[in-house]
């Protein structure tokens, strides 16, 4: 078959002009591919929680990095008061989890937050003792029997101040052989067999399986404590901090925090 001269010439440039257009294609997809999307922030940060975060800390930061690759969370533990003493004196932490709101408002008060602090989780007292119970404690009055070896947080940790307002509130004078700087120093002393009894927090109880029994009182109602969390004004990553709440924020996040045995301030 022939064509016309000038119906072969429009052929050649629409072929010519088909191939162009695939080589742009291709140039564009290749381009895209070597342009990965954005995957949120990465590097490390430094988080500092009360003592009683240990466990569902040390597992929110597992689930974090996991689904964020290319992140590392350090994680701290102390009673809160020392963790508040630690940063206002330049330790480099970027995320404050705290087991009342009285030190994170303290934080506050020396402009070292960052936006404002969110509640995320309650917890209550309870009462700790060895597995046979030797003394056969079973309400908080019992706890001032003479010659009872109670151990108690210091008044300053929030489990401490917490043990007042329910001394207060109840009418009764506890006499404590040794008050500690955290509430898994109370656990401590009970687990190994120095005291009778502790004041501690359900969900250390929970956290301690087997190794000790914990006993219920009506009067912990009166001392609930709200844990608030924010990012530190310090902070050298606070998009990655401002994530990591967020995530403890996140229905997998309270998932964690309900197994142990926290409460949920938002209800």
């Amino acid at each position: 078959m022939s064509f016309p001269g000038k119906s072969m010439a429009t052929l050649v440039m629409a072929g010519a002009l088909i191939t162009s257009l695939a080589g742009c294609s291709a140039g564009t997809a290749s381009d895209a591919s070597s342009n990965p999307p954005d995957t949120g922030p990465t590097g490390s940060i430094t988080v500092f929680a009360a003592a009683s975060l240990k466990s569902t800390f040390t597992q929110l930061a597992d689930n974090f990095e996991a689904g964020h690759p290319g992140t590392t969370v350090h994680l701290s533990f102390a009673g809160s008061s020392d963790l508040l003493t630690q940063i206002t004196a330049g330790a480099p932490a970027d995320v404050f989890a705290s087991a009342d709101t009285k030190n994170m408002s303290k934080l506050q008060d020396a402009g070292l937050v960052a936006g404002t602090p969110v509640d995320f989780a309650t917890n209550t007292l309870q009462i700790a003792v060895p597995p046979s119970n030797p003394t056969s404690i079973a309400s908080l009055a019992d706890l001032a029997k003479p010659g009872l070896k109670l151990v108690i947080c210091a008044p300053q940790v929030p489990c401490g101040a917490a043990t007042e307002t329910v001394e207060e509130s109840a009418g009764v004078m506890l006499a404590p052989v040794s008050e500690e700087s955290s509430v898994t120093d109370v656990l401590g002393k009970v687990t190994s067999g120095e005291a009778d009894a502790g004041l501690v927090y359900v969900t250390d109880v929970l956290a301690a399986g087997d190794k000790v029994k914990g006993i219920e009182f009506p009067e912990s109602s009166a001392a609930v404590n709200t844990y608030p969390i924010a990012t530190v004004a310090t902070s050298q990553n606070k998009e990655l901090a401002d994530a990591f709440i967020a995530s403890a924020l996140e229905p997998e996040g309270r998932k964690v925090l309900a197994a142990a045995g926290f409460g949920n301030p938002q209800g």
